[in-house]
């Protein structure tokens, strides 16, 4: 496949979209790449190991999301979907008999029950960085206005200087600013010398879902999209797309039609960076920078908006310090780190 012709057919998403949810989802199923053969190593999320914070127990796994018990993520093949009631519809049009629930206690970043709020007490290892350590997002100002659509691009950057066992996580994504009780999001991951991608929608009934990982390299382009499955107007739409998908070799992993539990997506991140364990600067890719870029943000009725005003966020106190800083213009964010 032809890199432009996907460029051309995923702008075609929203705009199909636009024209309405059934059209829109023909769409996007035809951009869906075929390649679903990866390794399965991409589809298991990196175990916490010792370094994770003292209350979380052995054998959780690390998510953009915090800490969960391996049982309550679950990697759904291509052509599966989950449905608003947490079953799992596959490929083959059956649906799974029992809703998926989570049973254990999820951790934050930094190591608090996910029924308390963080605060200074939480639990934390040192020196090290886990947790949102910079983002830019925008809000729509209201909970009855929303977000139709997201995309943005970006390119994978070198891999990291050194290796201490840390996880990377870069990603635009959609949430609720009045009720945020989950987050869409296209996926860039590093772990054990592997950049991949993967879409994640979390997390209904307490559970983590993601696409199948996608393999990807230092340079490859990657384009990431949020779209909306309703007709252009609807303030929470019930069901939503995320694409992850690598320009340079045509290979991408979606969530179609994953619910949005009734949130309304009023807050939208034109990028972020999530660290876990990263315990010297050399963690981080040497370029010390990336860029998400070709940002387009789409109103409640389908239109771009053409001069978001990024508010950018970093942590400066965190240690180590890597000079970080988020510089943002309409459709371009870059995260220094």
């Amino acid at each position: 496949m032809r890199v432009t012709h996907i460029k051309v057919s995923l702008y075609g998403i929203v705009f199909c979209t636009a024209l309405g949810g059934a059209l829109g989802q023909v769409a996007f199923s035809q951009v869906s790449a075929s390649n679903s053969q990866q390794a399965s190593s991409l589809n298991l999320p990196p175990v916490a190991g010792p370094n994770r914070p003292t209350n979380v127990p052995e054998g959780y796994v690390i998510t953009p999301f915090g800490y969960f018990h391996p049982s309550c993520v679950q990697s759904l093949a291509e052509g599966e979907r989950l449905l608003a009631d947490g079953r799992v519809q596959h490929a083959d049009g059956t649906i799974e008999k029992d809703v998926a629930v989570c049973n254990y206690p999820h951790y934050t970043r930094g190591g608090t029950p996910l029924t308390t709020k963080e605060n200074n007490t939480e639990a934390k290892t040192s020196p090290e960085i886990s947790g949102w350590i910079e983002s830019a997002s925008i809000t729509t100002g209201s909970a009855t206005k929303s977000y139709g659509a997201l995309i943005a691009t970006w390119t994978v950057p070198p891999q990291p200087s050194a290796d201490d066992g840390q996880v990377l996580f870069f990603f635009p994504g959609f949430e609720d600013i009045n009720s945020t009780q989950s987050i869409l999001q296209p996926v860039l991951q590093w772990n054990q010398g592997q950049w991949s991608v993967a879409s994640w929608n979390c997390c209904l009934n307490g559970i983590a879902t993601n696409s199948s990982g996608v393999g990807v390299a230092s340079g490859d382009r990657i384009y990431g999209s949020i779209t909306s499955s309703c007709p252009p107007a609807t303030l929470s739409c019930a069901t939503w797309n995320v694409l992850s998908l690598d320009l340079s070799t045509g290979e991408s992993t979606t969530l179609s039609s994953t619910p949005s539990e009734g949130q309304v997506f009023n807050w939208a991140f034109g990028g972020v960076l999530e660290p876990y364990y990263v315990i010297r600067c050399d963690d981080y890719p040497p370029n010390r920078q990336l860029s998400f870029d070709e940002i387009t943000v789409f109103n409640q009725a389908l239109h771009p908006i053409s001069d978001p005003k990024w508010s950018g966020s970093f942590n400066s106190t965190a240690t180590p310090q890597c000079d970080y800083g988020v510089k943002g213009t309409a459709r371009k964010v870059t995260l220094d780190y």
